[in-house]
């Protein structure tokens, strides 16, 4: 035991050799100077903690009751379960006694009546008591109530909300109060550490941290987020995430859950988003975005190639809203749009954001890939309008004309037939040709019978006889690129021709 004691504190240990009778001495650092510096060099919060904290605040909503129950006549399950619990269910089935207000009559209707609704955090960002937190903490409440560290409470007036960035601000009557400083979200860098501050479970002013996991994460909102894995729970949305020099870079905003609690992955609105959202609620209560009026989709290496495209980059457009800017502008089902603006779109999902930022009434040009070659379309940008339900997509009429020549499969699986007037009349051009059967690799990649086919490999469809034409033509080894229009929408699909 002595020995042991003793071997705790030593520094060093003697190794011998096997063939040799000398010893060789090897020195084992207890704590190497590089593992020294890292354990000294771990992020301490505490002061950013303590500057910050203080401009954190819990987020209370209540709504009013909408159901109107008969008084003495409780039809609500917890109700029902309480008079259960206190009062004993009679053996006769007859109904326990009945739980009158005072001041109120029996068989009479109950006023409707504040609720609690939610909880959530936020942040306020100027000394007269503006503060940010997001959307859907306060969508449908009736009212909202802030309280702040030094236990102050306030009602709160929503100034706008915008569900399609999660941000909403609200205003509060104060003066000299706490605020936090904004940060810029481009600069941020996957591995950075990061903390929030919010209320998870009403728990307020909870601190937790952790790093930025990716930082722009597309998760087909109308944003990309900033992906984290700070400990994030019901209560936190709204909150601040804030980097080391303790500014704000983001509102905590989603998790991604199985259980409806953390799991390691969390999300965050960038600041610099959030901030343009705030200062269009704050002068006019509501966010304005520019659109062009097209539906779009991602472009495949497939379809890149085949329609000789130097990588898969940009938006397709897939379907032109009718007296929409793009089809006033000449924009056609099929282009792939590269740029706005001179701006590159790499995936589809840039387009809608880098067309939303711009004021509607301006002019945009747009750079479109059509038929092996570029060309720029210029037009007007208009403003886009709150969000409908879209109807499903019609299922193709497949009563039309029959295929007048022998249902024999073409090298794509394909049995076309010249397009029907009805159908001209709906088709941008009066070109392509009608499905009337589909088998092998049309089948496998989802074609149906009433789809019509407008290019193959950039070339207009005209007639069925060009068409099985150009397919006779194709080379099997390389995929060909079709555009097919279902319903009002178009999509290019890539098909491999058989031997």
């Amino acid at each position: 035991m002595k020995m042991l004691r003793t071997a705790r504190h030593v520094l060093s240990a003697l190794v011998f050799s096997a063939t040799a009778s000398l010893v060789v001495p090897v020195i084992f650092n207890v704590m190497p100077a590089a593992v020294a510096a890292s354990v000294a060099g771990l992020p301490d919060f505490t002061e950013i903690v303590e500057k910050a904290g203080p401009a954190v605040v819990n987020i209370r909503t209540t709504q009013l009751a909408k159901a109107e129950v008969a008084v003495g006549q409780p039809n609500d399950e917890e109700m029902q379960e309480f008079l259960r619990r206190f009062f004993g269910v009679p053996q006769n089935g007859a109904k326990p006694p009945a739980l009158v207000p005072k001041g109120a009559k029996p068989g009479g209707k109950t006023q409707p009546e504040e609720v609690p609704r939610g909880v959530g955090s936020g942040f306020i960002i100027s000394a007269d008591g503006y503060i940010m937190t997001n959307a859907h903490v306060v969508d449908g409440a009736s009212e909202v109530y802030v309280k702040l560290t030094d236990k102050r409470e306030f009602k709160a007036k929503v100034i706008g909300a915008d569900s399609r960035t999660d941000v909403a601000l609200l205003k509060i009557e104060g003066t000299n109060l706490p605020r936090l400083t904004m940060g810029d979200s481009d600069k941020i860098k996957a591995g950075e550490w990061v903390l929030a501050i919010g209320s998870p479970f009403d728990l307020e002013n909870t601190v937790t941290s952790g790093i930025i996991s990716a930082k722009a994460r597309d998760t087909g909102d109308y944003l990309p987020l900033i992906q984290t894995d700070v400990a994030v729970n019901p209560g936190n949305s709204g909150g601040p995430l804030i980097n080391m020099r303790g500014e704000v870079v983001g509102i905590n905003s989603q998790i991604y859950s199985r259980s409806g609690g953390f799991m390691g992955i969390s999300f965050a609105v960038p600041i610099d988003e959030a901030m343009r959202v705030s200062e269009q609620l704050k002068a006019t209560g509501r966010v304005t975005r520019g659109r062009i009026g097209v539906q779009i989709g991602e472009v495949t290496k497939d379809v890149a190639e085949s329609l000789g495209l130097p990588k898969a980059q940009g938006a397709q457009v897939e379907r032109v809203e009718a007296d929409g800017p793009a089809a006033k502008a000449g924009v056609q089902a099929g282009d792939i749009i590269l740029k706005f603006n001179g701006a590159v779109i790499e995936k589809a999902n840039d387009l809608p954001r880098i067309v939303g930022n711009i004021k509607p009434g301006t002019r945009g040009v747009l750079t479109v890939w059509r038929k092996g070659a570029s060309r720029d379309i210029s037009m007007t940008i208009t403003e886009m309008k709150a969000d409908k339900p879209e109807k499903a997509d019609e299922v193709p009429n497949s009563s039309a004309e029959p295929a007048k020549a022998a249902p024999v499969a073409n090298a794509l699986g394909l049995v076309v037939s010249d397009l029907p007037a009805d159908k001209k009349k709906e088709v941008q051009g009066n070109s392509g040709v009608l499905v009337a059967s589909v088998e092998g690799s049309a089948a496998r990649a989802g074609l149906q019978v009433g789809d019509v086919i407008q290019q193959l490999n950039n070339t207009d469809v005209k007639d069925a006889k060009q068409f099985n034409a150009m397919v006779a033509k194709l080379d099997s080894k390389k995929m060909a690129a079709i555009l097919v229009r279902r319903g009002e929408s178009s999509q290019f699909v890539t098909l491999r021709p058989s031997n």
